[in-house]
């Protein structure tokens, strides 16, 4: 399938009611005898790893009816697929979901300099390498098992009543779902209580809820199938190209899989050279894919930073759809995971068995305060590393030379495989510091100047 930077931006128009968003309190009904067969309804739209993490906790809850809208049950998301090691154990994922484990990772600099990260590692530690159409479809089943309800269908819009902080009005989702025979559906509604939105970087939740707009990438990424000898290299190695000319903000990749290699790369300040991008890390990746067959061709947005907004009334926001994916690494599928379960434990346990609806303010209170707590220094480091060594080939060339140091291997890897942004010994960092100025300097002195380009109306689209 063949994907143009239109096809991947395009939505289909929906019209959403006239929305409040003013109040804060909600007036709480008891439970009664009279309404014993009566459950809250709690709605998850998406069945990506957020969305299906969300709704297995969810499901567990007796007193709450747990419902997951995936618009496409079989999707395969473009994407890395590169999960840590604290994912595996921490959500009980099975080795059948991950198709590699890669203790090596090849670092390229713009003019080929070469490093091999991966000597810290210790036997027992790896990255894992997943397809997203069976990590999604194993946690989505666990969520069925649960109990919750599994709807097939693309939630196109949600009504809101005016005045939803205040009262216990039920939401509306109107969905389109799917239909033997048919291309568009069939429409249908429904009335929850609870909205968790699990809908991605175009969300329709976050439209409905008005949750304010973000400034995303276009990840690009081609899957080929190579020879098994040209596989054996790749058994336990991922690599990652940098260079304007695979990028101008960001990296190109080669990620192992079951039987093939991802080859993609993305860009924020440059969308519309995307397949410029795409041929330069084929070529840079040269005689290593050399006579692959391209078996699928992904496309995707992905959200630069956090929504303005991640919870309205008592609707929230988790994944790429509130912007969960950090600079520099591009990494989205632990957070989204984690955001999913947090909103969703938060929410029940706000809840009370069922017995009563959360607020606004106590839903970002938990959830949001909590999250942000665990997660904030992550994102503001990695934002503050993208600053500093994606902005030209003088910067990408010291990351590259930087990376042959043993101790930012290791603090790389443990924060990137246990998710904590290391405390370090001091007077190592200070000998960091001055190694970094010290590649920053040979690295500019070296360099190629970057390549120029403008685009000033695309790059002030927002999604």
């Amino acid at each position: 399938m063949k994907f143009t930077l239109a096809a991947v931006l395009a939505s289909s128009a929906a019209a959403f009611s006239p929305s409040s968003f003013t109040g804060s309190n909600v007036a709480h009904k008891a439970a009664t005898s009279s309404a014993l067969s009566m459950k809250y309804k709690v709605a998850v739209v998406g069945g990506g790893p957020s969305g299906a993490c969300a709704a297995e906790i969810f499901a567990q809850e007796k007193g709450i009816d747990t419902v997951l809208f995936e618009r496409k049950l079989d999707n395969a998301k473009p994407c890395g697929g590169a999960i840590p090691l604290c994912m595996v154990g921490e959500f009980n994922l099975p080795e059948t979901v991950v198709d590699r484990k890669v203790r090596k990772m090849n670092l390229i600099s713009p003019t080929g300099v070469e490093v091999n990260i991966g000597e810290t590692l210790q036997p027992d530690e790896y990255i894992g390498m997943c397809r997203r159409e069976i990590l999604d479809k194993y946690i989505r089943d666990r969520a069925i098992e649960y109990g919750a309800e599994i709807v097939n269908g693309l939630v196109t819009a949600v009504d809101i009543p005016a005045d939803h902080k205040t009262s216990e009005k039920p939401y509306t989702l109107r969905y389109q779902e799917f239909t033997e025979g048919s291309s568009s559906g069939t429409a249908k509604t429904m009335e929850v209580d609870v909205i968790v939105g699990a809908d991605g970087a175009n969300s329709r939740v976050a439209k409905a809820m008005d949750a304010g707009l973000y400034n995303f990438a276009i990840a690009f990424q081609e899957r080929i199938k190579i020879s098994d000898e040209k596989m054996e290299f790749y058994e336990e190695m991922a690599e990652m190209y940098v260079g304007d000319d695979v990028s101008p903000d960001f990296y190109g990749w080669v990620f192992p899989k079951y039987d093939h290699v991802g080859v993609g790369t993305g860009t924020v300040v440059n969308r519309p050279a995307i397949k410029q991008y795409q041929k330069a890390i084929r070529d840079r990746a040269g005689a290593k894919i050399e006579g692959g067959k391209i078996i699928k061709v992904e496309a995707h947005p992905i959200p630069e930073h956090y929504r303005p907004r991640r919870v309205q009334g008592r609707i929230a926001l988790v994944g790429d759809a509130a912007g969960y994916v950090t600079k520099c690494s591009g990494e989205g599928i632990y957070f989204a995971a984690k955001s999913g379960r947090m909103a969703a434990e938060e929410i029940v346990a706000l809840m009370d068995g069922g017995k009563r609806l959360p607020t606004q303010a106590e839903i970002e209170n938990t959830y949001i305060k909590k999250y942000d707590g665990l997660y904030g220094p992550t994102y503001f480091v990695l934002d503050a590393l993208q600053k500093v060594f994606y902005v030209n080939n003088g910067a990408r060339e010291a990351f590259v030379e930087l990376c042959n140091s043993k101790y930012v291997q290791q603090v790389t890897f443990d924060s990137y495989l246990y998710k904590r942004v290391q405390g370090n010994n001091p007077l190592d960092d200070l000998k960091l510091l001055g190694e970094t100025i010290g590649c920053l300097i040979r690295g500019y002195s070296n360099a190629k100047p970057d390549a120029e380009f403008s685009n000033p109306v695309e790059s002030q689209k927002r999604i």
